[in-house]
């Protein structure tokens, strides 16, 4: 089968190269991959900053955002059947046993792989994955949207699960991406005024489209100074909760700056490594800055129910590619001529 394959350490090393079809245990299924989507961190580790180095293991297949076709199940596998349209989690492995397993919290797992980047993920024609992180595609959910119930998931698990937003709470959201465009919208679900998405003069369309999805106030950061804009708006209180998407240093300072005395920072971005941050007023403000990683069982199936209702629009942010377009479809993301390239094997 066909594979896009990360060969070796440094930046680029990346190679459409024939490769075995996966062999797949008791306990695992095979997927024939129908759509998968290019993350920013696919772009990080095709360049592969220092920062990402600790994340990669090759020669490895990239892709972790993905939906498609059960073709074989393990023997010990009971609640999947081939024919049935799934998506996947991205925890390729975990241990089952540790604290965090126990308890639910497995996206946290400290012997946890990752698809796509540590464990054969799927920018190919076939995945093998665990089928305890299967989740079955509503009817009317298509495999292009399917494929962004990952980015949906990582979103959710940040906003609901981690900053606990409130109805009517004033949320600043620092980065236009998929990730900042799907957080809007799920801050929205919950009830949150969505005062400010900010971004650079490359971030025009997405600014755009962030208007059209609910957002109340753009911000162009190569033209205004967006922490200004919210105390502007805020008549000098900042904002209840700080989204930050970006991983840029800047941003976080931009975070601290812009958030009330009380608030809350959840950081989904990441990648900058070490960076000077004036950590001080997090005492003086009283501000909780917190993480968020990756997702959980329960994430997943809300954002499914969320996408089967259309309460979630993820269709505006696609923009489809054959796999042996790679090339083409990672240049688009990195220049941000699309919001959100998919990849069909």
């Amino acid at each position: 089968m066909k594979a896009l394959v990360k060969v070796q350490h440094g930046d680029g090393f990346i190679e459409l190269k024939e490769v075995p079809r996966p062999h797949i245990g008791p306990d695992d299924v095979l997927i024939n991959v129908k759509a998968v989507g290019i993350c920013g961190f696919d772009i990080t580790l095709y360049h592969e900053t220092p920062a990402y180095s600790k994340f990669l293991n090759p020669p490895v297949i990239l892709g972790h955002e993905f939906s498609g076709i059960v073709v074989e199940v393990g023997k010990n596998v009971k609640d999947f059947t081939e024919g049935d349209r799934v998506t996947c989690e991205t925890h390729a492995v975990t241990c089952g046993r540790c604290y965090y397993c126990m308890s639910g919290k497995y996206n946290l797992c400290p012997e946890r792989l990752g698809l796509g980047y540590q464990k054969d993920g799927a920018f190919a024609e076939f995945v093998k994955v665990p089928a305890i992180r299967l989740h079955k595609l509503p009817d009317n959910v298509s495999f292009e949207e399917g494929a962004l119930s990952e980015p949906c998931s990582v979103c959710y698990h940040a906003l609901v699960d981690i900053a606990h937003i409130k109805p009517g709470e004033s949320i600043a959201i620092i980065g236009p991406g998929p990730i900042g465009l799907l957080s809007l919208q799920i801050a929205k679900i919950q009830g949150a005024r969505i005062i400010l998405v900010s971004g650079t003069k490359l971030d025009k369309e997405r600014l755009s489209l962030a208007k059209k999805l609910g957002a109340e106030v753009t911000v162009n950061i190569s033209e205004e100074d967006p922490v200004k804009k919210v105390m502007e708006i805020t008549n000098g209180f900042g904002c209840d909760i700080v989204i930050e998407t970006s991983g840029a240093a800047l941003a976080r300072t931009q975070a601290i700056d812009m958030v009330r005395k009380g608030g809350k920072i959840v950081l989904i971005g990441h990648g900058a490594g070490k960076a000077e941050v004036n950590l001080d007023p997090l005492v003086y403000k009283e501000i909780a800055m917190l993480g968020s990683w990756s997702h959980v069982w329960e994430d997943w199936e809300n954002v499914l129910k969320l996408m089967a209702a259309n309460y979630i629009n993820v269709k505006s942010l696609i923009n489809k590619f054959p796999l042996n377009e790679w090339k083409k479809a990672f240049e688009a993301v990195e220049m941000k001529k699309v919001v959100k390239a998919i990849l069909i094997p």
